[in-house]
């Protein structure tokens, strides 16, 4: 049995300013760091064999607020960086919505037929992300990890271990800086939780939109 913690990186300035991140290297903003200590403080009691993150500053720092109490290294990556945007990249959901019409509509509607100009589809990312989990599941049979990545790739994998295709995509919600419990045992995946932020509800801050 190997338990996967799958966690969003903490807030940005560009979630609050609804931009699109992509593989833009944006930290997290002072939010976020908050978020990413709470985090680790509602894992630091569990017992975690390994640490791995997307290579984007946001998710190292968010990774860092966990390995912090557990006396890990955070390990790189890359498989589970966030999606590619291609000329999306730091646009204004306004000024995407503006400029590509059809597109974003499609991404809305059926967010499973589209690549972004210059950027990847949600099965390459589906591909590549649930390749890397089969090599660490190998890797660590019978011990806890946990991967910290993005929005696009957490909602791709969550549809993929509930068994979903990526049309359902806009029906996982993905928080920043929240977590996922996901179970793999006798080659079948169990679900323990989804989106949990309890562990942020001190911040008092208002939810974001799914951004």
């Amino acid at each position: 049995m190997t338990r996967i913690f799958l966690v969003r990186h903490g807030q940005t300035a560009w979630n609050v300013g609804e931009i699109f991140r992509g593989r833009a290297d944006i930290p997290l903003d002072e939010t976020g760091l908050k978020e990413a200590d709470l985090a680790g403080d509602a894992l630091k009691d569990e017992t975690i064999h390994a640490i791995y993150s997307s290579p984007l500053k946001r998710s190292v720092q968010t990774a860092e607020g966990i390995a912090k109490y557990h006396d890990l290294p955070v390990q790189p990556l890359e498989a589970i960086i966030d999606i590619s945007y291609g000329e999306w990249e730091g646009k204004e959901n306004q000024e995407v919505k503006e400029k590509y019409p059809e597109l974003y509509n499609l991404w809305l509607t059926e967010p499973h037929k589209v690549r972004f100009p210059g950027g990847e589809t949600l099965d390459e990312v589906r591909t590549r992300t649930m390749s890397a989990i089969e090599e660490l599941i190998n890797k660590h049979p019978g011990e806890s990890i946990v991967l910290v990545a993005h929005r696009v790739p957490n909602k791709v994998i969550s549809c993929a271990v509930l068994g979903l295709d990526n049309s359902h995509f806009w029906r996982i919600k993905q928080d920043t800086a929240s977590t996922n419990l996901f179970i793999y045992d006798n080659n079948q995946w169990i679900i323990a939780y989804l989106n949990n932020t309890f562990y942020l509800k001190v911040l008092g801050k208002p939810a974001l939109s799914d951004f």
